[in-house]
């Protein structure tokens, strides 16, 4: 069949940097483990599939500053490994329990097999650093791996003062480079927050292009002749990609998207609640408190308190249905905008990551499923990255794109609110300070001031990521988010002081630099 347009998926790879050297009792840093277990692992052993099945694909993952940080500690991937250990003594404990009931011994097993398998591939397979599995296969060329914003730090509110939205950028090119060997040709903007302010930093670190929101091109000056079925590019020259409504509505949806099939692993019900308190307490929070352990028995069913048991091939076969009835929809989307259009349409299909195989368990095999049939089946479309399709399509209608964020009403209250507004005062204070010493302090040649300017640094960036703004807002684990924020801008305004009294104290110096070991190759001098 001729082939009337494209099809890109975008997964977005985030979380916030969760570093504690100085104890064992945080929760929160197994949101990195989970995501490796359910998210990373499982593309990573799809993609292996496709290639060594012949089956050409294209997807595109944004990989950001802080995961690829926290990927790269010794210390977190060693407390990985327990976590994976703890996991499989947890569901060898599950075959014994269940023995009496085939259905649940069943999954039981199935769980032992699956953490004894991520403990292979982390450790053989990747040498417990699955950065590298990534960078295979972009330099594959199957994958296209894009930057963002050094802590996803929110660009809309930030450019108040727009030499800190610089070194966001700044810092995010420089990491992906580190790690990948080249230029991102990309960026995944934090929040999908896009403001004009921010074109010139995107352009003076050579990125392309930028994922935004669907009414940041919708509602561009003049409106896009072609909407979302095509990039659009900025007066100064910066281009950029809106979400295509229609195919994430059908991913997305909690009414009627693919996630809430009656035959999927339900996310809610999971043993750390339900199993005996003495039995479970070795594996859930330090503090006794019951959490999820990951390993869940039961189907969604429906809007019932009953939930069936969990069927592994039964989900399967809906997976490969509702692949089937994705590829139907963008052939059929597809074949309407190419009448239309006189060049081939683009469908952007952007999500967190963390949807596939975390929230959505069969996510990442319904992403292979579909891969599959778009390669075998007879479609009208073909898989590509956004950087191919302006390569190919280098004429670009010029527009003003609209501010805009992927928060809620599509704006930024998300990030600024009455929960939240307390904290931009001293973001933005922290942020005039630290472009002040690096001015000031611009030609030092004292080794300790210079480490001291460098871990200011850190700690701005670390006080300003989104996810602490967005964790407040949400209501979940609310002391933590605050925590965060009151520690990074305390650490910053002691150092301050001592940088501006000349008397750095070394130990305090020491041990945050421990604590938020990240962007070792920082220079204060971005904000000068």
């Amino acid at each position: 069949m001729q082939k009337k347009g494209y099809l890109s998926f975008v997964l977005h790879a985030h979380l916030p940097f969760i570093h504690h050297p100085e104890s064992d009792d945080y929760l929160e840093e197994s949101w990195l483990y989970e995501a490796i277990s359910e998210t990373y692992i499982p593309l990573l052993q799809n993609f292996q599939k496709l290639v060594d099945e012949g089956v050409k694909f294209k997807i595109t993952m944004t990989m950001t500053p802080p995961l690829l940080s926290m990927l790269d500690s010794e210390l977190l991937q060693k407390k990985y490994i327990n976590y994976l250990n703890e996991h499989i003594e947890l569901s060898k404990k599950e075959i014994e329990r269940t023995k009496d009931n085939e259905r649940i011994n069943r999954l039981s097993k199935y769980y032992f097999d699956r953490y004894s398998n991520d403990l292979h591939w982390f450790k053989d397979i990747y040498n417990c650093n699955i950065i590298t599995g990534f960078k295979h296969f972009q330099d594959l060329g199957v994958l296209e791996i894009i930057t963002c914003g050094a802590t996803h730090g929110y660009f809309p509110i930030l450019y108040v003062n727009e030499k800190t939205v610089r070194a966001q950028i700044a810092v995010g090119v420089q990491t992906y480079e580190k790690y990948f060997g080249r230029k991102p040709r990309g960026i995944w903007l934090p929040e999908c927050g896009y403001i004009p302010e921010a074109d010139k930093y995107l352009r003076e670190f050579g990125i392309d292009y930028a994922i935004v929101e669907t009414h940041g091109v919708l509602y561009a000056n003049p409106a896009p002749i072609y909407g979302t079925l095509a990039p659009i590019v900025s007066p100064r020259g910066f281009t950029v990609f809106g979400r295509d409504l229609e195919s994430s509505r059908q991913v997305w949806s909690s009414i009627n998207g693919y996630p809430g099939d009656f035959n999927y692993r339900e996310f809610y019900r999971d043993i750390g609640y339900e199993a005996d308190y003495d039995y479970i307490k070795p594996y859930i929070a330090h503090d006794g408190v019951r959490v999820n352990t990951g390993i869940k028995y039961h189907r969604i069913t429906g809007k019932t308190e009953n939930k069936d048991i969990y069927d592994v091939q039964w989900a399967k076969d809906s997976a490969e249905r509702q692949a089937g009835h994705f590829l139907d929809c963008r052939t059929a989307q597809i074949n309407n905008a190419s009448k239309y259009m006189d060049k081939p349409p683009i469908v952007l299909c952007p999500y967190d990551a963390e949807l596939y195989g975390h929230w959505w368990y069969e996510g990442p095999y319904w992403l292979y499923i579909l891969f599959k049939k778009i390669y075998y089946d007879e479609c009208n479309f073909e898989l590509i990255t956004p950087s191919e399709y302006i390569d190919r399509y280098p004429e670009i209608q010029q527009c003003e794109p609209c501010r805009s964020s992927w928060g809620a009403n599509g704006y930024s209250e998300v990030w600024l609110n009455q929960s939240n507004d307390y904290a931009h005062k001293h973001l933005h204070f922290a942020g005039n300070r630290m472009c002040e010493v690096a001015y000031e302090f611009r030609d030092t040649t004292d080794k300790l001031k210079i480490e001291a300017l460098n871990q200011m640094a850190r700690e701005l960036l670390l006080a300003q990521s989104s996810d602490w703004l967005f964790i407040i807002t949400n209501g979940t684990m609310v002391d933590y988010a605050k925590k965060r924020i009151k520690d990074h801008i305390g650490r910053f305004t002691k150092l301050y002081s001592q940088v501006k009294h000349n008397n750095i104290d070394k130990e305090f110096l020491k041990d945050i630099q421990l604590k938020d070991a990240i962007f070792p190759d920082i220079d204060y001098h971005l904000y000068s």
